[in-house]
């Protein structure tokens, strides 16, 4: 993994567990000395090109749902697991369904304790937010979309004050982000554990990349409509703006980072939870009779 000869993808949402991860239904039943895993996840993240995947799967329903989920290590070779990319607007495939029919998992494939896997996905969240925001330090800059503009709009820059404003803001984002990013990773070098700030971080990434994407496709105009080789940039930024509604959905939807933000850093009241200490098995029984 940490060289990179190695990709892994996180097996976390479901057809009805997205937003809610807790409410998830892939199930985890011992079988001798390790597990088998039965259910069915959706937009996996490169899960076609990966050698493992780190899966939450229910081992106990008759606990509430946040305490009845492990955490396991999935071969993604076994014949028990079946990955079907999902064709985007954009042409690619970045994300999949993966289908879990008797995978199995060896015992030593838990990852932390048996029913603690909630905490294991807290902290796996809390990396991806803090990475994926931390992408635009780098891969996500905004001068190139500085340099388009003046280059591709020739002197309309500064001749149009609400495209010169645009951009304005857009980099004051970006460079506040960078900075934030900064701040966050000279934290964590020094011993602090990702905390709810990810979500701020994640949040702003999210929206700046849309910024982004818009204004770029804005000042191309109608050449933004031209894909392949004669597409300028060569269809870099169209690619960006279509794919852009994904950055607001992975790794938890916007609506999911205001609430922890509003939650953890805010320190406004928790959001109402009437299934908070409900066995999860209820909860199944009472959206059937429904």
């Amino acid at each position: 993994m940490l060289d990179g000869s190695e990709v892994w993808c996180q097996l976390w949402s479901e057809p009805d567990a997205g937003s809610d991860v807790a409410s998830l239904e892939t199930r985890a039943e011992r079988d001798g000395d390790g597990w088998t895993l039965h259910g069915q996840k959706v937009w996996t993240t490169g899960a076609q090109h990966c050698r493992w995947g780190l899966a939450i799967a229910r081992t106990d329903p008759d606990v509430p749902k946040h305490r009845g989920i492990t955490c396991f290590v999935v071969d993604m070779l076994d014949p028990g697991v079946t990955v079907r990319p999902l064709r985007q607007m954009t042409g690619g495939a970045h994300f999949n369904e993966v289908f879990l029919d008797g995978a199995r998992v060896p015992d030593e494939h838990v990852v932390g304790d048996v029913g603690g896997g909630w905490h294991v996905a807290m902290a796996t969240l809390a990396n991806e937010r803090y990475s994926v925001g931390g992408l635009l330090t780098t891969g996500f800059s905004a001068e190139p979309v500085l340099a388009l503009a003046g280059e591709w709009a020739g002197g309309r820059p500064a001749r149009d004050p609400v495209l010169r404003q645009e951009l304005a803001r857009i980099y004051t984002a970006w460079r506040l982000l960078a900075l934030t990013n900064a701040r966050s990773l000279s934290a964590l070098a020094r011993g602090s554990v990702p905390g709810p700030e990810g979500s701020t971080i994640k949040l702003a990434w999210a929206r700046l990349s849309t910024a982004l994407a818009d204004v770029a496709v804005r000042v191309l105009g109608p050449a933004a409509g031209i894909v392949g080789e004669d597409a300028p940039e060569p269809g870099h930024w169209t690619t960006a703006l279509l794919y852009a509604p994904a950055n607001h959905i992975a790794g938890g939807t916007d609506e999911i980072q205001k609430t922890i933000i509003g939650e953890r850093v805010l320190g406004l009241p928790r959001e109402p939870a009437v299934d908070r200490d409900v066995p999860f098995r209820e909860l199944k029984a009472a959206s059937a009779r429904r």
